[in-house]
């Protein structure tokens, strides 16, 4: 069974690889192992994704927040006083985070069973393992940049 959906999975990113941008074609790959790997029935589904797809996006503004406030800060000239007022935005960006994710949680035990929520954890793991490997393997057929 794994090594047909690792089949299926290698294919259907092969050929939306022609067809789609990058950021497209890896959701449709995600939704498609994610909805595979958890047995989502079409109620289940109906409900999971726009759940899912709003934590996704809300995580993702936060994670790109905190990392623009952090990206350009000196280090050299960075005072201790700016250095406190940073850390509490970070703390502040984890406590954002950890509350969404609670919500999020929340939200799905509405949904599905705690065993298919702790399961999604799983399966987002397996898929960006997945997708790294695609990356690394691919980036080996093309040999060694010059």
């Amino acid at each position: 069974m794994k090594t047909i959906t690792s089949i299926v999975f290698i294919i259907s990113f092969s050929l939306l690889s022609f067809s789609q941008p990058n950021r497209d074609k890896i959701k449709s790959l995600k939704i498609a192992f994610i909805t595979e790997k958890l047995d989502l029935s079409k109620k289940e589904a109906q409900q999971f994704w726009p759940v899912y797809n709003a934590f996704e996006e809300e995580n993702f503004n936060l994670k790109k927040q905190a990392f623009e406030g952090r990206k350009n800060i000196d280090f050299e000239t960075l005072k201790e006083e700016e250095a406190v007022l940073l850390l509490k935005k970070m703390r502040s960006f984890d406590t954002k985070r950890k509350t969404l994710k609670d919500n999020f949680i929340d939200d799905l035990s509405k949904i599905i069973s705690a065993k298919k929520i702790i399961l999604l954890q799983k399966v987002e793991d397996d898929f960006k393992h997945k997708m790294f490997e695609e990356y690394k393997n691919r980036r080996s057929e093309r040999g060694p940049k010059e």
